[in-house]
């Protein structure tokens, strides 16, 4: 991400959260506050994709792509607990293990 993306999207964000219409205009205003150097055109795709798209919703969503991992049940019997402990824990060190495999190439060869 550049300069003039982080910038635009800090400003947006301040604009957003005081409540204030997002312009291309306040969005340049806030970065030439902050003394950071960007392209003229950066605060205008800013504005642009805020008119279209509500903020909160990307906030929201930014994360949103894959499900969540499946949740193990635990057994309402005492004697099923510690046993499913130790499985996770198992499983836990069998995947260290696989990631640590040399594949016989390097990215710096």
């Amino acid at each position: 991400m550049s300069v003039g993306e982080l910038a635009c999207t800090y400003a947006a964000l301040i604009l957003h959260d005081d409540e204030v219409a997002v312009t291309a205009e306040k969005i340049a205003t806030l970065v030439k506050a902050a003394n950071v150097e960007i392209e003229s055109y950066w605060p205008s795709l800013f504005a642009k994709l805020c008119e279209k798209k509500n903020i909160e919703d990307l906030i929201l969503n930014c994360g949103a792509g894959g499900g969540a991992a499946p949740v193990a049940a635990v057994a309402a019997g005492g004697g099923a607990a510690p046993a499913a402990e130790e499985k996770k824990e198992e499983k836990k060190e069998e995947a260290k293990e696989e990631s640590d495999d040399d594949m016989g190439f390097s990215l710096f060869d």
